[in-house]
C-alpha cells in the first residue's frame, strides 16, 4: 500500500511542480520591459497560482489513480505501458500549451485560451502575431520540453511503477485508493465552498501581469472552453453600420451647461453600496426598509432606476462598468476581456482615489476577484476569510452586521490623506434570507429588514464622523429579487425596479429623479458630478443631462426590454418576436433592438 501511495501524491505533485516551472519560464520571457521582480513577486505569483496547478493537477491526476487501482490486479509491466502513453499524450500537450501561450502572450496581452480557434478559420491571420523564427523556436522547444518532462516522469514515476507488487491487504489497499481518487474532487473544485474553482482565484495584485504569470494556461484554456461563443455574431438585427447608427443616436449626450450639481464637492469620499436582491418595491417601503427610505427622503431618490439583470455577477459590472449585463452569458467569467472594461474605480484611483471592497462572503465566487483586482484595480479586499470563525454563521459568509462593523471600522481608523471609494455587496437579503429578524411572515422581507437596520446603524455612526460632511454615500441593488412581487411577470418592468439613492453629507439637498435609467448609466452619471470624463462608458449616459434619452434597459433570460416615458417594449429571442409593446412600436423596436445588437457586437470585440 505504501508504494502506491507514495506514487499517488509523487504524480501529483509532479505535475505541479511542472506548473510552478512553467509560471517562473513564462515570468522570465514575458516581464515587461524595465521592470525588476523581486522574490514576493515570484513567491506571490507561485503561491497564489497554486490553487489553479493543484485543480489542473487534480484533472490530471484522475486517469494515472484509476491505473494505480487496476495495478492491484493487472501486471505492472502492463500499468506501465498504459502510463507511458498516457503520459507521454499529456505532457506533450502541456508543453505544446505552454509554449504556445509564452509565444502568442506579449501579442494578445492574455492567456492562450479557446478564443484561437476562431480564428483558425482564418490561418493565415490565427499565425501572423509570431515571426517565423518564433515558430522555428517554439517548435524545437516543444520537442525538448517534451523530452525532458518525459525523461524527468521515466526516473520520478517509471521507476516505481515498476516496483510495484501486489499488496498484501488488497482490500484495504482498494478502499484507500478510492478514497484518495474520490478526494481529487477537493482540488479540482477549489474546496466545498459556494465558489468554484475559476481562473480569479489566481489574481492578487494590481499589477496585471503578475496575475496573468499566476494563472495555469492550461486550466485557463481548459476552462475557456466551457465559456466560449462568438458572441460578436449573435443576434444581428441589423446590419452592423445600421445597428451603429442608431445606437449612437440613442446614447448621444451633447454637452450641456445646465446639468444640475447634486453634490457640494467634486471630490468627495464615496461609499457605494451594493444591495443583494433590493427590489424597490420593499427596498422603498417605510414599513420593511424605513432607513433606506429615511436616506432617500434627506438625500436624492432616482424613483424610475432599473437592473440591467437577474445576477449579482452582471450587476456588479452594469454598476460599476457601466456595462449591462447579457442574458445568456456574465463577462465576469472572462478575465480577458473585463480588464479590458472601464470601472468607475479604476477612473478615480488615476485620479487619487483609495479603493477597497468589503464582503462578507467569498470573492472568489463567479470569478469576482478577477474583476475586482484586474477591472477594477482593488488590491484592498476584505472577505469572509478576514473575519473570524464565529462570525461566519450563514451559508453565504458574514452577517451585514458584522460586514458592516467591519466597514466602519476600516473607515474611522485608517489614516484618511486621500479621498476613497469604498466599495461594498451584502448578502444577507441573498436566499436562503437566514437572518436573525422575524418581524414579517416572509423570509425575503425580513432579510431586507435585517440588511436595512444594519444600514440605518452604520449611517448614524458615520454621521458622527468627521468624514460625514464630505462624503457621498451610493446605495443599489445588484438586482430585484426575481420571486417577488408575486405575480409579476419575470420579464416586466416591475421585476427590474431597484432603488437608486445618493446620500451622505456631500448631498447638497433633497431632490426626486424621475427620468429613466439602469444600473450601466450610474458611471456616467457619478463622473459627470464629479468633473471627470466618461466617454470610455460607451453604453452609460448621464440621467441629469437634460440633453440626453432617458430610458432604462435590462435583459431577462434570453431576452430584453426598453422602457421610458414614452413605453416599454419586451422582446423574447427565443419566440424571435415582441412580447409587449406600448407607445411606438417601430422606434422602440429599433432601439432596443440596436442597444441588444450593439451588447453583443462590444461584448464579442473585446
Amino acid at each position: 500500500m505504501k508504494n502506491r501511495l507514495a506514487l499517488f501524491f509523487s504524480i501529483f505533485f509532479y505535475f505541479v511542480l511542472i506548473f510552478c516551472i512553467g509560471k517562473t519560464v513564462f515570468m522570465l520571457v514575458n516581464s515587461p520591459a524595465g521592470y525588476e521582480f523581486s522574490f514576493a513577486d515570484w513567491g506571490n505569483v507561485l503561491l497564489h497560482g497554486l490553487s489553479l496547478d493543484f485543480s489542473m493537477s487534480g484533472y490530471l491526476m484522475v486517469f494515472p489513480a484509476l491505473m494505480l487501482i487496476a495495478s492491484i490486479w493487472f501486471k505492472p509491466e502492463i500499468v506501465g505501458k498504459i502510463l507511458n502513453v498516457y503520459f507521454l499524450i499529456v505532457l506533450s500537450l502541456v508543453a505544446i500549451i505552454g509554449v504556445v501561450d509564452i509565444i502568442l502572450y506579449p501579442y494578445w496581452g492574455f492567456h492562450f485560451d479557446s478564443s484561437v480557434f476562431l480564428y483558425l478559420k482564418n490561418p493565415k491571420g490565427a499565425l501572423a502575431s509570431a515571426s517565423v523564427w518564433e515558430m522555428v523556436i517554439g517548435v524545437v522547444a516543444m520537442v525538448g520540453i517534451v523530452a525532458i518532462l518525459y525523461i524527468g516522469y521515466v526516473f520520478a514515476i517509471g521507476r516505481q511503477v515498476k516496483a510495484l507488487s501486489v499488496p498484501k491487504r488488497i482490500g484495504a489497499t482498494c478502499v484507500v485508493l478510492l478514497l484518495l481518487t474520490a478526494a481529487l474532487f477537493l482540488p479540482i473544485r477549489g474546496g466545498v465552498t459556494v465558489s468554484t474553482m475559476n481562473v480569479g482565484k489566481a489574481y492578487f495584485s494590481d499589477n496585471m501581469f503578475l496575475n496573468h504569470a499566476a494563472i495555469n494556461p492550461q486550466f485557463n484554456l481548459m476552462y475557456s472552453f466551457s465559456k466560449s461563443e462568438d458572441f460578436g455574431n449573435q443576434y444581428q438585427f441589423f446590419d452592423k453600420q445600421e445597428a451603429g447608427r442608431i445606437f449612437a443616436e440613442l446614447n448621444n449626450q451633447p454637452p450641456c451647461d445646465s446639468i444640475p450639481q447634486l453634490l457640494t464637492t467634486n471630490r468627495p469620499n464615496i461609499i457605494l453600496f451594493m444591495l443583494e436582491s433590493f427590489s424597490a418595491d420593499v427596498a422603498l417601503n417605510p414599513q420593511i426598509a424605513p432607513n433606506l427610505c429615511r436616506m432617500a427622503g434627506q438625500g436624492v431618490l432616482f424613483s424610475n432606476f432599473y437592473a440591467n439583470s437577474f445576477r449579482t455577477d452582471r450587476g456588479l459590472v452594469s454598476i460599476l462598468s457601466g456595462y449591462p449585463g447579457h442574458p445568456t452569458v456574465a463577462i465576469m467569467k472572462y478575465p480577458q476581456k473585463t480588464q479590458k472594461l472601464p470601472t468607475i474605480t479604476k477612473t478615480l484611483k488615476d485620479n487619487g482615489y483609495e479603493l477597497s471592497f468589503h464582503y462578507g462572503g467569498d470573492a472568489d465566487f463567479a470569478n469576482m476577484r478577477s474583476y475586482f483586482v484586474g477591472a477594477c484595480g482593488i488590491s484592498n479586499i476584505t472577505e469572509d476569510e478576514e473575519f473570524p470563525l464565529a462570525q461566519r454563521l450563514t451559508k453565504w459568509g458574514v452577517p451585514d452586521e458584522h460586514l458592516l462593523d467591519r466597514l466602519y471600522s476600516d473607515l474611522t481608523t485608517t489614516q484618511q490623506d486621500k479621498p476613497f471609494m469604498a466599495t461594498v455587496l451584502t448578502l444577507s437579503s441573498h436566499e436562503p434570507f437566514d437572518v436573525s429578524t422575524k418581524k414579517f411572515g416572509e423570509p425575503f422581507l425580513n432579510s431586507i429588514a435585517y440588511t436595512d437596520s444594519c444600514i440605518g446603524v452604520f449611517m448614524d455612526k458615520l454621521k458622527a464622523t468627521d468624514l460625514w460632511s464630505n462624503t457621498l454615500v451610493v446605495f443599489v441593488a445588484d438586482h430585484a429579487m426575481q420571486s417577488y412581487p408575486k405575480g409579476a411577470e419575470s420579464n416586466s418592468p416591475h421585476r427590474f425596479h431597484i432603488p437608486l439613492v445618493w446620500a451622505g453629507g456631500a448631498v447638497k439637498q433633497p431632490l426626486v429623479v424621475s427620468d429613466y435609467g439602469s444600473q450601466n448609466d450610474l458611471a456616467a452619471t457619478l463622473l459627470s458630478q464629479l468633473k471627470i470624463g466618461h466617454k470610455e462608458f460607451i453604453f452609460s449616459k448621464d440621467m441629469m443631462n437634460p440633453l440626453a434619452d432617458k430610458f432604462a434597459f435590462y435583459s431577462y433570460v434570453n431576452g430584453f426590454s426598453m422602457t421610458d416615458r414614452a413605453g416599454t417594449i419586451v422582446y423574447d429571442n427565443d419566440k424571435g418576436g415582441i412580447l409587449k409593446i406600448t407607445g411606438n412600436k417601430d422606434m422602440m423596436d429599433k432601439k432596443a433592438k440596436a442597444f441588444f445588437q450593439t451588447m453583443y457586437s462590444d461584448l464579442g470585440s473585446r
